[in-house]
């Protein structure tokens, strides 16, 4: 796990750091800016399942297969360890709803596998613009691997915002998404998260998505009573204009339309 941060450490201070604070939010985070509705986040998504897109990315392909090259600890093995992890987390909520425990699987079948890779550097400011503003995650299952140093991270929970302990113990930190809590009728919840800028330290996150291929159709199992079923990106085009908003009021619009 340390070969994995360290390659997306040095990427990013080799293409995206000098980039990021070019920015017009970096350079314009001043008293008259509003910088409410936007994050203070450098990231980039990597897909690794059904299909790679690390060949759209010139220079993450070409550094890629030099660390495939010089080390038997790859980005792909991680990967591959940490879809098996999401997997074997599905069985055992599946089967805790009382359903079959390949019943997720099944339905996410064919997975979407990919890594959303974020920093968060220094802010000048962070009392005026969030690192991430609060939101639920869309997907399924979600394996994150955070900075063992610098904090950033919160949850909310009984009406608290709970700040996630960065650890140099390499733990993976488990989230599940909208589309766990849809299917399990609201046994699961997906929960708001956001993330804080910090002044001091550029905080790292690798966040893995196991998450459900983009035509299945997600209800949940007759036993859990729950209207309707949709693509998954359906709700998809449906979250983009609503990631920061209610998620209550989101679910409910979904059953609407769907229900019909």
């Amino acid at each position: 796990m340390e070969k994995v941060k360290d390659f997306v450490n040095c990427h990013y201070e080799k293409h995206m750091e000098k980039g990021f604070f070019e920015l017009d939010l970096a350079k314009e985070l001043g008293p008259k800016a509003n910088p409410s509705e936007v994050d203070w986040e450098s990231t980039y998504f990597l897909q690794h399942h059904p299909k790679c897109n690390i060949e759209d990315f010139p220079e993450i392909g070409a550094e890629f297969r030099k660390f495939n090259q010089c080390d038997s600890e790859t980005v792909e093995i991680y990967i591959h360890q940490l879809t098996k992890v999401a997997e074997k987390l599905a069985e055992g909520l599946s089967e805790n709803l009382g359903l079959a425990k390949d019943h997720i699987k099944k339905t996410f079948s064919p997975p979407f596998i990919g890594t959303k890779i974020a920093k968060y550097p220094h802010c000048p400011d962070p009392e005026r613009v969030f690192g991430l503003r609060a939101h639920t995650d869309a997907g399924g299952i979600i394996l994150l691997l955070q900075d063992d140093t610098v904090p950033g991270l919160e949850f909310y929970k009984d009406g608290m915002w709970v700040p996630v302990t960065p650890n140099k113990d390499h733990k993976i930190f488990v989230n599940l998404g909208d589309q766990v809590e849809i299917m399990s009728n609201g046994i699961y919840k997906s929960i708001l998260h956001r993330v804080r800028a910090e002044k001091e330290g550029c905080r790292l996150s690798i966040a893995t998505f196991y998450n459900p291929g983009a035509n299945a159709v997600i209800k949940p199992d007759a036993k859990l009573l729950y209207p309707g079923g949709y693509q998954f990106q359906e709700y998809l085009a449906y979250y983009q204009g609503t990631k920061f908003g209610d998620k209550a009021a989101r679910f409910q619009a979904i059953k609407e339309m769907f229900s019909k």
